[in-house]
This record gives structure tokens, C-alpha cells and sequence, in this order.
């Protein structure tokens, strides 16, 4: 079950329990006020701590993804600096070949 729902499903059911508290309430009505107010705040704390941890958690696996990301472009990097000097390395070979066979001397 996902966050979502279960949030969801928690205030729906602290919905339902003030309405059945409020037709059921042994209190006074000042009594019965003041503690619906009590609960509302404590589900309005609850409700932003959970708000709190989830930017936390957002925030945090934000972070872990641009470090991956930076690492692997760091290595994309590395690569294509090897490929580059590999691919130098051939041409200079090439251009060496080219210049001894072009300054051999032609057989007589």
C-alpha cells in the first residue's frame, strides 16, 4: 500500500472517529470542543511531520541521484579521454608508416 493511501485512509478514519465521538460524547459541549480541538491539532502535528520526513527522503534521494549522475559522467568523460588518445595514437602511427614507406628508397 502506498503513502498516499495510508494517509488517506488515516484521516478518513480520524474523520469518522470525531463524528462518532461528537454523537456519543459523555462531555459537555466545551469539553467535547476543546478535545476535538486537541485532536485536530494533533493530527495537523502529525500531519506535518510526515510532510517534514517525506521532503527529507525527497531531498535526500535527489542528492543520491545527482551524485550518481555526476559520477557517471565522470566516466563517460575518463572514456572518451582514453578513446581520443587511442584514437591520436593510431593516427600518429599512421602518419609514421606513411612517412617511412613514402622515404624508402625506390628499388633500382
Amino acid at each position: 500500500m502506498d503513502e498516499d493511501s495510508k494517509l488517506s485512509f488515516f484521516f478518513l478514519g480520524l474523520g469518522l472517529g470525531v463524528a462518532v465521538g461528537v454523537l456519543f460524547a459523555p462531555k459537555s459541549g466545551s469539553e467535547t470542543r476543546e478535545f476535538l480541538l486537541s485532536k485536530a491539532n494533533e493530527g495537523a502535528e502529525l500531519a506535518k511531520r510526515r510532510a517534514q520526513e517525506l521532503r527529507d527522503q525527497a531531498s535526500e534521494t535527489f542528492e543520491r541521484g545527482k551524485s550518481a549522475a555526476a559520477e557517471t559522467i565522470e566516466r563517460g568523460k575518463a572514456t572518451v579521454q582514453r578513446h581520443k588518445e587511442s584514437v591520436a595514437a593510431a593516427v600518429d602511427a599512421g602518419r609514421q608508416a606513411y612517412r617511412e614507406t613514402v622515404n624508402q628508397p625506390i628499388p633500382e
